[in-house]
């Protein structure tokens, strides 16, 4: 066995296997997989192995595509040929109209990945699956390329071409313990002897936390049993001549594919069970859990209606194994949070059928930096202190109950919350409000009419518009008040911050005291990695003179992991998070500056304190530090309390606004009013798949600054001109809004995908954001968007429709 490699792989299912394959194919071959036991001896072994190129966005498309393109190459391989059923094609089932016209989404976001779905009626998977009854149904949408695969030869082919280039696979010998040392490298401790490593990859399965534990980091993944069973001999497929598709069913909640002449049949029952929580037996190897088919009666009755068949046959295997969840049932593919040279793949509950993809992210993660598609939906940092047991389980059931029900847009299910708040939410709550969820965080969406509001879950616009209308009419002729929870914010202090800060960002960024400016982090290939303010407070008696560095509230981990790699050993900088310390208020409107005067001593007028000013002082009794900055577009300050004193800020400013009309206002009206002046929201508008100039960021780089992280990459990119460029659209349509990732068409050609849209209600117009290709980024190129099946028209307008010379703003 080696002393010394490159990358320690721990774990031999298919997410280890994938990875280790994936290494070698980005040209690192000295690298290592260590496996407990024999390889596929955790839940890959018993997986029902379905590989499906349907996914939520446009990152998981293209890594399912890409396991697809690998298995089938795998399968055609004349030396070591595996067991593949390719494009045996798959139907999901609808029995309402919003699950079709979900559907419709999913199939135009998936053609700009190139990928072909078809949306089809009940009699079309009738005669598609003539296993199945029409009854109680819609329709529902197909996937050509659907199929199962053999999972232990799939990780053995993986294995034997990883060998083949020079990587080495260690059976039989467990992880016992892992050190890491001053420089980041690791020494990973086995039964068999010790190896030292550049990089650790946690792919452990069910043992996630097991590994974890030994790096001293707990990891948002819980184990459910799940069970299937294989049924006898099926005259209908025997005589069938072709191979049945496979079926997944929302409806009762069950899926299906073809196993020999007979049926494979898996449950998601609601009476479902979480496995593992309090330890898992060492000898749990190539193991199962015992039946429990009492737990699946009620999800096996919705199967014989749907496919009576079933009531006919004998049931001869019955599976019942742990699979892997997390919070938000994608996987975890990535840099480990607080860690350095330390990688995990892991809560891969569909992990064979998508593996080979998310080893493909993230050996290019660990290779390159980055991978070709932003992984941020796959990123382990997306998930932050909330993240613990108890949570994770409350999650995990939730998600494998829901399997099949994709969420609608602006949908919280409820499991789990409320995980994170501060001291105003039980305040807004008695006030009406509705939340929505950020990064744990309970956020006010809107304010309800009534108790017992709800709006209908729908791909168009919903109940709430004429809400939101009003809470914006509201925040343009008079103020609004909303709390911004959970924005991260990070203290920087050190002589060196403003030099580090410079490195840090493309453009110029801000020294004098008392100013912020917004700009950009870009990563070593010249994309955009991060967006965030800066503001530099003097010295006073709250602090030493310091830099808050402030950005979206999902980056909190994110952005201090960035900062935090960049630091020197040589620079004073020292990083502090405020993100659970502090809140904000924000407080916007022309009568904005009214109110603020009203509640806080000293001169507010615009030339003692102008846009872009930041100042500490104390609203009512509460200390705060407020800042002239604006996301809606109008007068506006960011109002920065510590939590502790909140309430009596959230208080001194409802008194000081009752004057003045001051109404609450929520998200979906900031959502909005920062659409209707163009600004960008981060991993929607702004992403590491395209550079600042292509993201429409010109005004934010300044290439002759000297040195910062990204710029030989970007002068680079610069000489080689745009690939896609982000444009503003209006689009023609008032029934419902553009979402993110659905195609924008010239005839049958994709020429761009959306990123963002919602109703401007202050010009009136349905708006969007997209990039698309770059001969149609003028103002006035017409398009065609496919929204939810519907072909609508798109014009590209100029940026910042309301009020684009920012009169308001600085006013």
């Amino acid at each position: 066995m080696k002393s010394r490699t490159k990358v320690v792989v721990i774990g031999g299912g298919i997410a280890g296997c994938s990875t280790l394959y994936h290494l070698t194919q980005e040209g690192w071959s000295d690298v290592v997989l260590v496996e407990r036991n024999e390889l596929t001896s955790g839940t890959t072994w018993h997986s029902a192995a379905q590989v499906t190129n349907f996914g939520m966005n446009q990152t998981m498309v293209g890594l399912k595509s890409h396991s697809i393109r690998l298995y089938k190459e795998l399968a055609d391989d004349p030396d070591y040929p595996i067991n593949y059923h390719h494009g045996d094609g798959g139907i999901r089932l609808a029995n309402t109209e919003a699950q079709m016209h979900g559907y419709r989404h999913f199939a135009s976001m998936a053609r700009g990945m190139d990928v072909q779905f078809e949306v089809i009626d009940a009699e079309e998977c009738a005669r598609r699956h003539p296993l199945i009854s029409t009854e109680n149904l819609i329709g529902g949408l197909w996937d050509p390329m659907d199929g199962d695969i053999d999972p232990a030869q799939l990780c053995q082919a993986l294995a034997r071409r990883a060998r083949k280039a020079g990587a080495e696979v260690y059976r039989n010998t467990p992880v016992i313990g892992l050190k890491q040392h001053a420089d980041d490298t690791w020494t990973v401790l086995t039964e068999k002897g010790d190896i030292d490593c550049d990089i650790v990859v946690n792919a452990g399965g069910y043992r996630v936390n097991e590994v974890g534990a030994m790096m001293g980091v707990h990891h948002p993944v819980a184990s459910m049993e799940h069970q299937y069973f294989l049924t006898e001999e099926i005259p209908a497929i025997r005589d069938a001549g072709h191979r049945m598709p496979l079926l997944r069913c929302p409806i009762s909640d069950y899926y299906c594919r073809q196993e020999k002449n007979g049926l494979l049949l898996g449950f998601y029952e609601q009476d479902c069970k979480t496995w593992g929580m309090d330890g898992i037996d060492p000898n749990f190897v190539n193991a199962l859990c015992p039946d429990d088919l009492d737990r699946v009666t009620d999800v096996l009755e919705g199967a014989f209606a749907r496919m009576p068949a079933l009531m006919e046959v004998g049931v001869h295997t019955v599976v019942n194994g742990p699979i892997t969840y997390t919070i938000d049932g994608a996987p975890l593919v990535g840099p480990i949070p607080g860690k350095r040279n330390a990688f995990c793949v892991i809560g891969l509950r569909a992990g064979l059928g998508e593996g080979g993809g998310h080893g493909w992210l993230l050996a290019q993660q660990i290779v390159h930096g980055e991978a070709c598609y932003d992984t941020w939906c796959l990123d382990p940092r997306r998930f932050t202190g909330h993240a613990n047991v108890e949570l994770t389980a409350l999650k995990a059931i939730e998600d494998y109950q829901n399997e099949f029900r994709f969420h609608f847009p602006h949908e919280h299910r409820p499991a789990g919350r409320p995980a994170k708040t501060t001291p105003l939410t039980p305040v807004l709550a008695a006030e009406g409000a509705e939340f929505t969820v950020v990064n744990g965080w309970e956020r006010v969406d809107y304010i309800k009419p009534s108790p017992d509001f709800a709006p209908t879950h729908s791909f168009d616009f919903d109940e709430t518009f004429d809400l939101v209308a009003a809470e914006v009419a509201n925040v343009q002729t008079n103020v609004g008040l909303a709390e911004v929870n959970g924005f991260n914010r990070i203290e920087i202090t050190g002589a060196d911050r403003h030099a580090f800060l410079d490195r840090m960002f493309c453009g110029p960024v801000t020294k004098r005291d008392g100013r912020v400016a917004l700009g950009y982090l870009l990563n070593h290939h010249g994309m955009v990695k991060a967006e965030a303010t800066v503001a530099n407070l003097p010295a006073s008696d709250r602090g030493p003179a310091r830099v808050w560095y402030g950005s979206a509230a999902a980056s909190e981990f994110h952005d201090m992991d960035w900062l935090t790699r960049h630091l020197r050993s040589d620079e004073d900088v020292q990083l502090r998070s405020l993100t659970n310390d502090q809140t904000i208020l924000i407080l916007a409107g022309p009568k904005a500056r009214d109110v603020l005067g009203a509640c806080a001593r000293g001169d507010w007028s615009a030339e003692a304190f102008p846009w872009l000013g930041v100042r500490e002082c104390f609203i009512g009794i509460a200390p705060a530090t407020v800042m002239g900055v604006s996301f809606s577009g109008e007068l506006a300050y960011e109002i920065h309390v510590p939590n502790a004193s909140l309430y009596a800020a959230y208080l001194a400013l409802r008194q000081a606004g009752e004057a003045y009309g001051l109404k609450l206002f929520g998200a979906r009206a900031v959502e909005s009013m920062r659409m209707e002046k163009s600004f960008l929201h981060w991993k929607a508008d702004l992403i590491t798949e395209f550079d600042p100039f292509e993201t429409g960021l010109d005004r934010f780089v300044r290439l002759d600054k000297g040195d910062f992280i990204g710029r030989d990459a970007l002068l680079q990119r610069q000489a080689e001109g745009p690939r896609r460029k982000l444009v503003a659209l209006q689009v023609q349509t008032d029934q419902g809004p553009a979402h993110p990732g659905a195609s924008l068409m010239r005839g049958n050609e994709v020429i761009g995908t959306i990123t963002s849209g919602e109703w401007g209600h202050r010009i009136g117009q349905n708006l969007a954001h997209a990039f698309v290709d770059p001969g149609l980024a003028d103002v006035g190129s017409e398009m065609e968007l496919d929204r939810c099946g519907e072909r609508v028209s798109a014009v590209v307008t100029a940026p910042s429709p309301y009020d684009p010379d920012f009169g308001r703003i600085k006013s």
